[in-house]
């Protein structure tokens, strides 16, 4: 049976992987923000939206790091760590108490 600091120490784990998640993911926002802004201003010479294949490479990375986190996404609000958190201790109890 696993005692409640492992349990918590798992759940900041989660937590703290879920936030990796969302740096990545506004890392990638702001990049491929600014490579659009840069293929606009030099489009008018070829044409090319080059910047689509950095989005749509990296997108997918981006999306499989989520689906490794997550499962699947979920909104959060501002205590939502401290849910995180606590949501992961309950599950885990549960495990062990047989449920």
């Amino acid at each position: 049976m696993v005692d409640d600091k492992e349990l918590e120490k798992y759940a900041r784990q989660q937590v703290e992987a879920q936030k990796g998640f969302y740096v990545h993911l506004l890392i990638y926002l702001l990049v491929n923000v600014g490579l659009f802004f840069i293929n606009w201003a030099s489009k008018g010479r070829d044409g090319n939206w080059w910047f689509c294949w950095s989005a749509l490479g990296w997108g997918i990375g981006v999306a499989a790091h989520g689906f490794s986190v997550f499962g699947a996404f979920g909104l959060f609000t501002r205590d939502w760590e401290e849910r995180q958190v606590k949501r992961i201790v309950d599950k885990e109890r549960g495990r062990q108490n047989g449920h």
